[in-house]
């Protein structure tokens, strides 16, 4: 077997098991399904009858849920992608990392697949997201549908190989819980999700921008709000320039991701 067949075997082996793993665990489908869709219930329901946009034209109005959607979306796959890292510390402890990482293949290999698995798992936690919103009062057509599940497979690319390279250095669980959730809640409030970018403070508006974050949920609005009058009033960035700094952000992160494992021992 030369060199890049072992490389492609091992990034599908360790792919295959992360969709094994996920098959297994009922408890993770329900919390996928039931966390996005209470938020868009209760918390979205809650925030539109109390708030109205700002800036807006006359006689032109944005509805909340439609608005916060794609941000419910970028939300669900925020929290999946980071938390999944916690399957390194679950493999150190029960010592599968040990055996693959002495296995004669490279190390960035095992990112990689572990990587491609969350977001194939993202990828499926999507098409769920996607029948809410007739909830969210968005039409979403079937070529809409197939520009997102690629979007959605990009943030769960790199916000996955965050967590790897997080947990790649982490000794504990309550280690990686501690970084994870400092992380993962600032560029959730910060992304744009919640409220638009040019609503908000200078201050505020300059830490939204150095969030790779915003410009998923903005790639997602691209394509979601494709064809509605008012999708100019919501999006900030073309959805090229958003792709780009996703596959800048997925590139510096499974490059973290793949240190992280190199000096893994």
């Amino acid at each position: 077997m030369n060199l890049l067949e072992s490389i492609a075997k091992t990034i599908y082996v360790i792919w295959y098991r992360e969709l094994l793993r996920f098959r297994r665990e009922k408890s993770q489908w329900a919390g996928m399904v039931m966390q996005p869709t209470l938020y868009l219930l209760f918390v979205g329901t809650g925030i539109a009858s109390a708030m109205a946009f700002r800036g807006l034209p006359e006689g032109v109005e944005i509805d909340y849920l439609t608005f916060v959607y794609p941000g419910i979306i970028g939300m669900s796959i925020l929290f999946t992608s980071m938390f999944s890292g916690v399957s390194i510390i679950w493999d150190r402890e029960f010592g599968f990392l040990k055996e693959i990482l002495v296995a004669p293949v490279p190390r960035w290999a095992i990112s990689v697949g572990k990587a491609l698995g969350i977001a194939t798992i993202v990828s499926f936690q999507a098409v769920v997201l996607l029948l809410l919103s007739p909830l969210a009062g968005v039409p979403l057509t079937v070529k809409a549908a197939l520009g997102i599940l690629p979007i959605c497979a990009m943030i769960g690319f790199s916000i996955g190989c965050l967590g790897i390279a997080i947990a790649g250095r982490m000794e504990s669980l309550h280690g990686f819980q501690l970084i994870s959730n400092f992380l993962t809640m600032p560029m959730f409030f910060l992304s744009g999700a919640i409220f638009p970018l040019h609503t908000a403070p200078d201050w505020l508006q300059w830490l939204m921008k150095i969030n790779p974050l915003t410009y998923g949920v903005d790639a997602l609005r691209n394509v979601i709000y494709d064809g509605i009058p008012t999708a100019r009033l919501m999006v900030q960035h073309s959805l090229s320039y958003d792709l780009m700094i996703l596959a800048l952000f997925g590139l510096v992160t499974a490059t973290a991701a793949a240190t992280a494992f190199n000096k893994t021992e």
